[in-house]
């Protein structure tokens, strides 16, 4: 009888989270398309803005009798701040970053690779975690540099019609929402991609959970109705991207700073939990 030898009676180490780690971002950026749809997108909203700020500067050039500001006589109801944190460009980049984290999910079910996965590394919530993580870091990244450039460029741009500096009221506040609003939609659609597993459908559940959503609960004739579209992701980011110093018509439902801060957390953490929650409950 011959003796066992070393390898057979030994026992695979478990994987170490740093492990995992490594292990999504290398699934992460050995898709090209990773590069072209955070690249593209980056460009894209930081060029819709800067083009707004362009075309606002060539107005209020045209029409220098019309001071920049709030009141009767001001030109458009100028806010420099607005043209840094145009709602297109912006839910356009809710979209992108939605995208990205539902790929990251559903792209490994439909081709199957999350059973390799998933057999390699029995613990599906680490997995999980890690994906989130690593996902969640790169979209941040993404976030802060088209914010930062977005406000820079912008501001810079309109520096002849009252273009404002870091320092101004509102300023920071805007770019850090901005830049965190990027993650927090990454995580929507890791949590939407963990749930619907397929990625066509995955991608339609992102553009309806965070865009035409919000539609529908819009308006202040019931309060429950505005109450519902306040808790919404791209309604909370309105109202850090507001500039304090300015006037703005009167709402009968406000949106506080402290309200939109703790939209965002919720969100973010309600997405986690639900990916977790999937992932660990469902088969493959």
């Amino acid at each position: 009888m011959t003796a066992p030898t070393p390898y057979a009676s030994a026992t695979e180490p478990r994987a170490r989270f740093r492990d995992l780690l490594a292990a999504e971002w290398i699934k992460l950026w050995s898709l090209r398309s990773t590069y072209w749809v955070l690249g593209g997108g980056a460009l894209t909203v930081v060029g819709i803005n800067v083009n707004s700020a362009r075309s606002n500067a060539v107005r209020l050039t045209d029409r220098p009798e019309l001071p920049p500001g709030p009141g009767p006589d001001s030109a458009y109801q100028f806010d420099p701040l607005s043209t840094a944190f145009v709602d297109p460009a912006w839910q356009l980049l809710m979209v992108v970053a939605g995208a990205v984290g539902a790929l990251a999910v559903s792209g490994e079910y439909a081709s199957g690779l999350i059973r390799t996965t998933f057999a390699a590394v029995p613990d599906r919530r680490a997995v999980m975690m890690a994906k989130a993580a690593v996902v969640g870091a790169v979209v941040l990244v993404l976030g802060a540099v088209v914010s930062a450039a977005s406000f820079g460029a912008t501001q810079a741009v309109l520096r002849e019609h009252g273009g404002l500096s870091a320092g101004d009221p509102g300023a920071l506040r805007a770019v850090f929402a901005s830049a965190l609003l990027a993650p927090l939609c990454a995580l929507v659609g890791m949590a939407l991609g963990a749930v619907v597993r397929h990625t066509a459908g995955t991608v339609v559940a992102v553009v309806g959970v965070l865009l035409l959503l919000p539609a529908l609960f819009v308006g202040e004739t019931y309060r429950w109705v505005a109450e519902i579209g306040n808790a919404m992701p791209l309604a909370a980011w309105e109202a850090l991207v507001r500039n304090p110093g300015r006037a703005h018509p009167p709402e009968t439902y406000p949106v506080t700073a402290a309200e939109a801060w703790g939209v965002f957390a919720a969100w973010s953490f309600v997405s986690v939990a639900l990916a977790l929650g999937a992932v660990g409950r469902r088969d493959l």
